[in-house]
């Protein structure tokens, strides 16, 4: 493994307690970042936080109250965030959009796209005080080319292309950067969300022949969260196994 230099940084990684969120999790701790973990899954964040020496908090990111007692507990016990990874994320159900469940839109809107709104606007003022931060948002390939039987989940990785491109904007002038991912499919929990059908229409996608695996999209996010990521802002950064067209 690479060395990456985040030594002396505090990380919050939301969705940390198992597949991409964890994978950041270990490999920015292994840079030398202190982690904590934002999850719905307390019992489960607790174990990983213990294990890589970290902090953890139970955080409904849909909710602003919950995100700021999670951020004012979190630098209490580590001291200021320097670096957002807001990752927490569904897939909600595979259907039409004619048969898609209204109740079932609306929760991935507000866990995939409202929840990173949320967690970066509650670090942002401190980084921007501060002079100082770095925000790495996962996206999807799917926010890119639209999944069929996917429409809310393409539609929230979208919002979040463009939300971490204007964000970037405001804060361009300042040494805090803020970029996004776009993964094709990793093998994690998510997938028990899925039919199949569209994993397999996943795979079929990718030129690679494989899906990724969660410490190479790890790789990528702690160098998009270190100090050599000085110049890149607003930017969208693929690891699709050559499923990128644009």
């Amino acid at each position: 493994m690479n060395q990456l230099d985040l030594k002396g940084q505090v990380a919050v990684v939301t969705g940390g307690a198992r597949g991409i969120g964890l994978a950041v999790a270990e490999r920015a701790t292994a840079s030398g970042a202190r982690c904590a973990v934002w999850d719905v899954d307390l019992a489960e964040a607790e174990a990983v936080a213990k294990r890589l020496g970290g902090f953890a908090a139970q955080v409904d990111v849909t909710d602003d109250g919950a995100v700021a007692a999670a951020l004012a507990a979190t630098e209490a016990a580590l001291g200021p965030v320097g670096i957002l990874v807001a990752n927490a994320g569904i897939t909600g159900p595979n259907a039409p959009v004619e048969d898609y469940p209204i109740d079932a839109w609306r929760r991935v809107i507000e866990i995939d796209l409202t929840g990173v709104f949320l967690c970066c606007r509650a670090v942002v003022p401190g980084m921007r005080a501060r002079n100082a931060g770095r925000i790495v948002n996962i996206a999807s390939i799917a926010g890119k080319e639209g999944n069929p039987n996917a429409a809310a989940y393409s539609a929230a990785k979208a919002g979040v292309i463009g939300f971490t491109k204007s964000l970037g904007k405001e804060l361009a002038a300042t040494d805090v950067r803020v970029n996004c991912v776009t993964p094709a499919a990793a093998k994690t929990d998510i997938f028990k969300q899925m039919t199949q059908a569209q994993i397999d229409y996943m795979l079929s996608k990718i030129p690679a022949g494989r899906f990724a695996g969660v410490g190479e999209i790890a790789a990528l996010v702690c160098w998009l969260a270190s100090p050599d990521c000085s110049f890149s802002t607003g930017g969208v950064f693929d690891v699709s196994g050559g499923r990128a067209t644009y």
